[in-house]
């Protein structure tokens, strides 16, 4: 009745979009998403706010490595 839910993983377009972490300077706050490699545009996917949220994250995208920009 109380279990969580599985992450099913899910795929990207890897030629075009790369996996980035937008990181606010200011207060902290961190976005996953995905940015386009050609034109900049920024696909915001979920806000992060803990350790737990971003390993879901990655396991989501099977994402190794994760790009931050501040």
């Amino acid at each position: 009745m109380f279990r969580r839910k599985r992450i099913q993983q899910v795929d990207y377009d890897k030629e075009n979009w790369k996996p980035v972490l937008r990181c606010s300077i200011c207060n902290g706050e961190r976005v996953a998403g995905f940015k386009n490699i050609h034109t900049g545009e920024f696909k915001e996917e979920c806000f992060i706010r803990d350790d737990e949220e971003l390993e879901a994250f990655k396991y989501k995208y099977a994402i190794t490595d994760l790009t931050k920009e501040y």
